[in-house]
Order: C-alpha cells, then structure tokens, then sequence
C-alpha cells in the first residue's frame, strides 16, 4: 500500500482550493516542481489554511476513555465496528471517517502544508514581512505532532523519553515520491515541538479573518498551557496561563446561562466563532456529530449520576444540561454541516465543527499546576470562578470554597493516579481528583479524558455488554497507545509493541 505517502508525506496543497475554490479534499497529484508558484503573503495564508489536520479524534479519545459505558443498542449509526473496536481497545486498522488511520493520515497532510507555508515562507525572506504566516504555520506543525505523539506514543517521562518511541517529525516539504522516515523518540518529538512551539509563539499574529479558526496568541498560550502540564512544567503553565487569563468568570463558558438555552441553541452556541470561550475551532471532516449521542457507547443510566450530579462542593445541583434517555444520554455540543458530493444520489460528507482550546482548560490547567507548587490559595481562586460559572445558583457571598471542602469531598485515592512526578501530599492528591472530575463534565464527548487517563496512568474496568463480561485497560497496557496503521509499517515505521 502506499498510504504512507499518500497520507504521511503526501505532497498536497490548499492553495489550489483557495485561489480556484476547488474541493478540500482536491490536493495537488503532481510532484513539487508542477505545483503552483507560491509567491505572495496571500498565497502563503491560503496554503496555511490547509494546516489543521481534518481528522477528528474525539470518537477514539471518547470511546477508549472511562467516560464510555456498554449501552444497549439504541439504532443504527455509521461505521458501527469501529466504535466497538474503540470500545474493547482491540482496534484494526480501517480508514474510514472518525478511525485511528484518518486522523493519522491526516494530521500529516497538515503538517505537509505547513512545511510548504515554511518552505516557500523562506525563499521568500527580504521581500515580504512573513513572520505572522510563519509562526502560524510553527504552530500548527507543533499541534499536530503534539496530537500524533499523544495517541501513538507513550505518555511523555523524563525518566523513559529518550527510549520511548514516538512519531515521525517532519521538517521539510516532500521532494521526493518516496521517502523513508523512522519514528522519532518521545523526547525527541517533545524538544521539536517546544522549538516550534517557542519560536511560532513570539511570531504569531491574530488573523482578521475567521480568527478563531487559526492560531493566534490566545490559542497559542493555550496549547502551551496543555504541552507543558504534559511535561509537568508548572511555572510554564502558570506563566502562559497568566498571558491570557485576565478576569476568568468573563471568559470561561457560562454553563448557568446555557441551561436557559434550548438544545438546538446550546448546540449551535458550544462551537461557535462568537462564543468567548471559544479560543480555536476547527471543522473536521467527521460523522462524530450526529454519532456522539447514538453510539451504543457513551453517556447513559450506569454514570449519569456520578459524572453529573455528584460532588458539587456547595451541594448545589451543577447546571451541565443532559438530554436524551436513560440509555442515550448527551451533553448538546455539536452541529454536522453535510456537504453532498452527488446530488442525484444524496450522499455526501460529514462535517463537524469542534473545539480544540478554550479558557476553560486554561484555567483548570493552572489550577492544577498552583496545586502542583502547593499553591492553595491560587488554586481555590481558580476552581472558585470554574464554579461559578457550572453551579445553579451559585452565591458569591455564601458558596466559599476552602480546602477541607476539597479533601473531605475528594478523598485521597491511593494508587489510582501515578503521574511520572507523583505527588508531595494527600492535599495535592484530593486537589488534583477534584480537578479531575471538573474537567470530565466539563469536556465530555471532546476526548479529553482520555488525554487525563494517559497523563496519570488511569486503569479501566467496565462492562461489555456483548459479550456479558467486564473488560480492563490497566495502567500500563501498551494498548493505549494506538498502533501504527498499516500503510505506515508496510513503509518501515516500527509498529507499537503489544
């Protein structure tokens, strides 16, 4: 197969769909001496574009993360085996929408087009200012490595980095039709990615068009929070938190006004460009809209209750609407665009607009890394306006959150969470468990809790109701991280070890 360069390290371009408006899914066939002369700021934007990967991996964070239960059948949906596959951790190796291989695949193709934006950015020095489109195109290189290493290599750990196998870093545009690649180690992806990350931070510039759908110096702070709570960094996560965080109960999602929304309006408002929480959105080409609330594995009856109706600190209700039955329960979140692709058929794509960084994280991020530096006082702060913004009723004057609070509701769970740097105390502990469970509400159906079971070493036990038996994930299981697809091995990329 040759689905590595295909995909990986395929030579493809968005200028074309930018100049002629052409299909997103046209890339150029043609070898890099055909393509279109790319010499203008507009044209290097345009090309940019195309660096957001339209893979989406919020079906696979979801389903393989503790968030999912075994319901019952609910009806039919698309690609019903990969949800299963998902669900048991036992994943082949398919290409269709929504599974392991596309969001490989395409968050290459990304990556492709943001090493051309460099390439072309280059021969371009002296004749135009490009240090905006560069550090854009810094940036989205970095996230999308940052994703790849996050779901195919090993939770990062000083301690095993440097041996740990991790992804391909691709640092030059392809000239060649084929082109062999090994995987880089998890350290070694980590440095590359904090270089990008770095150097596109004090280059980038905000976009004044569709700005929420391109890196700018808000989102960009964000992922830098995310990178380096990976890392275990605090102060870089307190220091960038703190560039964009300046009054948190104005700019986190305001989950209280939401309950006075309908679910069609609380769908159309979570994703969108003028939600203020909203700091980088990105339309995938997914099917994950219309599946996240009918997959038979997801939100229902066995942990409704203990995600959404437990352990608010001020015993008041939290104000997360959920919708549907007892065995298709949902949080409204996301809105498919369908684009047909033959009229006199009807068929046609799936598009699903989600989010990738928020205030929300931000400011839960640098609650836990105060947490990390016992910096109680600054956490609490923290969780304090998260609340606020999540409780029904919430009063200012008498909804004080303290410490014996958060340790007599979040109880320490010895051995549970095992991150690489572990924990100095039992307070940390219940802090980091309270942080936890806001963040699980507070992403669900995004795939992030998955990002959370990897960083702390979460074991999962649950029940599999095909087959009538309990199935586990425990906490060093190689099957968290993902195998390497096919196509890429069959070119000569190590697979994961099972």
């Amino acid at each position: 197969m040759k689905k590595l360069q295909k995909h990986i390290f395929k030579i493809t371009t968005v200028l074309v769909f930018s100049l002629l408006t052409v299909s997103c899914d046209d890339y150029l066939s043609e070898l890099p001496d055909n393509r279109a002369e790319i010499n203008s700021p507009e044209k290097i934007s345009a090309l940019i574009t195309g660096a957001y990967s339209q893979g989406n991996y919020q079906l696979i964070a979801e389903i393989m993360s503790d968030n999912a239960t075994s319901r019952s059948n609910i009806r039919s949906y698309i690609n019903v085996l990969l949800h299963e596959q998902m669900f048991t951790w036992d994943i082949s190796l398919d290409e269709n929408q929504d599974s392991p291989t596309f969001f490989w695949s395409n968050s290459y193709e990304a990556i492709s087009q943001a090493n051309q934006a460099l390439s072309s950015i280059k021969k371009l020095e002296g004749q135009f200012n490009l240090d905006a489109q560069k550090g854009e195109a810094l940036l989205a290189r970095a996230y999308a490595h940052f994703m790849l290493v996050t779901f195919w290599g090993k939770q990062y750990n000083p301690s095993s980095a440097n041996s740990d196998l991790g992804v391909p870093y691709i640092l030059d545009p392809e000239t060649e039709l084929i082109k062999p690649y090994k995987r880089n180690t998890v350290q070694e992806v980590y440095d590359l990615i904090e270089k990008d990350l770095l150097e596109g931070l004090n280059l980038i510039q905000n976009r004044e068009k569709n700005p929420k759908y391109h890196f700018s110096k808000e989102s960009g702070a964000a992922f830098a929070t995310r990178f380096y709570l990976q890392k275990g960094d605090w102060d870089k996560v307190i220091f960038y938190s703190n560039q964009i965080l300046t009054n948190p109960r104005l700019q986190i999602r305001d989950v209280v006004e939401y309950s006075n929304l309908s679910y069609s309006q609380q769908t159309l408002q979570y994703s969108n460009s003028l939600e203020d929480a909203n700091l980088l959105l990105n339309s995938t080409s997914s099917w994950w809209a219309r599946n996240f609330w009918r997959t038979n594995y997801g939100l229902s009856f066995l942990n409704t209750e203990e995600i959404f109706q437990q352990d608010n600190p001020f015993n008041k209700n939290w104000a997360y609407g959920i919708f549907g039955s007892n065995e298709a329960s949902n949080v409204p979140k996301f809105d498919e665009y369908f684009k047909i692709t033959n009229q006199s058929a009807g068929t046609g794509r799936g598009y699903t607009n989600s989010v990738l960084f928020g205030f929300d994280e931000v400011l839960l991020n640098r609650a836990e890394a105060y947490t990390m530096k016992e910096d109680y006082t600054n956490a609490i702060k923290d969780l304090t306006d998260f609340l606020s913004k999540k409780t029904e009723n919430f009063n200012p004057s008498t909804d004080i959150l303290t410490e014996d609070m958060i340790v007599s509701l979040f109880p320490v769970t010895t051995g549970r969470l095992t991150p690489f740097y572990g924990f100095i105390s039992d307070k940390q502990n219940s802090f980091i468990n309270a942080i936890l469970k806001f963040r699980q509400k507070e992403f669900y159906h995004e795939g992030m809790r998955w990002f959370d079971v990897k960083r702390f070493n979460i074991a999962i036990k649950r029940y599999y109701r095909k087959e009538d038996k309990e199935i586990e994930l425990t906490k060093e299981d190689l099957r968290k991280q993902l195998q390497i697809p096919e196509s890429a091995i069959n070119f000569g990329i190590t697979p994961n070890p099972r």
